[in-house]
Parts: C-alpha cells; structure tokens; sequence
C-alpha cells in the first residue's frame, strides 16, 4: 500500500474514533444521570436488587472509560505520527489490522506473544 493511501485510511480511521468517543460522552452522560438513586426501599430485595443494577452500571461505566482514555492516546498518536507503529517491535502494523482494531498499539505477533505470556502468569 503507498503512503498516501496509508495516510487516508488512517484519516477515515481518525474520524471514526473521534465520533466514538463523541458517543461515549453522550452515553456516559445519559447513564449517571440514570443512576438508581438511594431512596426509601423497605424490602431488602428492592435494596439489594438496586445495588446490582448500580454496580453494573458503573463497572460499565469503568470499562468506557478505559476505552475512553486508548481512544484519546489513539488521536495523539495520529497526531503526532507515531499511528500505526507496534510499541513491542517498531515494525508497522498492517492497515487492516488498524481498521479491525483502530486503538490497537501492537502488531499481530506481539499481541500473540503478550497474550501467551498473560495465560502463563
């Protein structure tokens, strides 16, 4: 693939990330403010029902964060130039595997072998 070419999908790839992260604010935005509030609940069924859909929510809420923060490293990384590079190896991360994985940071191989390190520990 020419650079150019390269340099264009990483632009659609761009765009893409900025609207995700637009929709994770809104969406992150919605869900605190439809937080089950703490009332009055007399059953302990109702309270303890409450407190699941509450942790579940903001174990959601973590989670969109984590993405939230590899998306904004993504941009930066697009724009400084260094999109698009594995951090293991140095080698450049084929384009397929970006438009598969847009905040991915490493190489196939080195996400193999990050992996099987991870199952062994």
């Amino acid at each position: 693939m020419k650079k150019n070419e390269r340099q264009i999908k990483i632009e659609e790839i761009k765009r893409k990330l900025i609207k995700q992260k637009e929709q994770i604010l809104i969406d992150a935005g919605i869900m605190l403010s439809n937080l089950p509030a703490e009332g009055n609940l007399s059953e302990i069924g109702d309270i303890a029902s409450q407190e699941i859909d509450r942790s579940f929510l903001l174990r959601l809420r973590d989670r969109e964060r984590k993405l939230l923060k590899k998306i904004e490293k993504t941009l930066e990384k697009i724009e400084n130039g260094t999109y698009g590079i594995c951090e293991a190896c140095g080698v450049e991360i084929p384009i397929e595997r970006l438009e598969a994985r847009p905040v991915t940071d490493l190489c196939i191989e080195c996400k193999i072998e990050q992996e099987e390190k991870e199952k062994m520990e």
